[in-house]
């Protein structure tokens, strides 16, 4: 799904089919690791501070694992199966870390339909080297009804470094 798209609309749940998949991509911004710091609370400073992380294992600032489950989130949010999905579970595993300006690929794949409208899919998270980061599976109860909204507009944030 590109950030440009001005509609969101989901796969029902008759609609899924086992094999079925999707993708949704995003780049990690500065702007953005700082305000997930802020919402998340999440101050470890090898997200934060360079020369702290220059020391660390990566050598320089990572992003948060969590960064990565919440694309994964979104991805089910808006694309597959979209509006009206219920998150219930997800597994992850980090594979390797995800770095300033890395633009990630997440790539849904339906695993099993189940009873009460429950989905289960693959999450393979890939950076733009085609480097797998991030591993998992979701389940979801998947939307009953079809639909088709406007994507709503987010409020511009601005950051104030001091």
């Amino acid at each position: 799904m590109s950030d440009t798209l001005d509609t969101l609309e989901n796969i029902t749940y008759e609609e899924l089919q086992e094999g079925d998949s999707a993708t949704y991509v995003k780049t990690l911004t500065e702007d953005e690791l700082v305000l997930f710091a802020a919402v998340s609370g999440d101050v470890n400073p090898v997200h934060l501070d360079s020369e702290f992380a220059a020391d660390s294992a990566f050598k320089e600032r990572i992003a948060h694992g969590m960064w990565s489950g919440a694309i994964i989130s979104a991805a089910l949010a808006t694309v597959m199966p979209g509006p009206g999905t219920i998150y219930l579970e997800q597994s992850l595993s980090f594979k390797r870390p995800v770095k300033l300006d890395d633009t990630l690929t997440v790539n849904l794949k339906v695993l099993s339909k189940e009873r009460k409208n429950r989905v289960t899919l693959a999450c393979d998270v890939r950076n733009q080297n085609d480097q797998q980061v991030v591993t998992g599976e979701a389940k979801v109860i998947a939307p009953t009804q079809k639909m088709s909204l406007s994507k709503p507009r987010l409020p511009r944030i601005t950051i104030e470094h001091s």
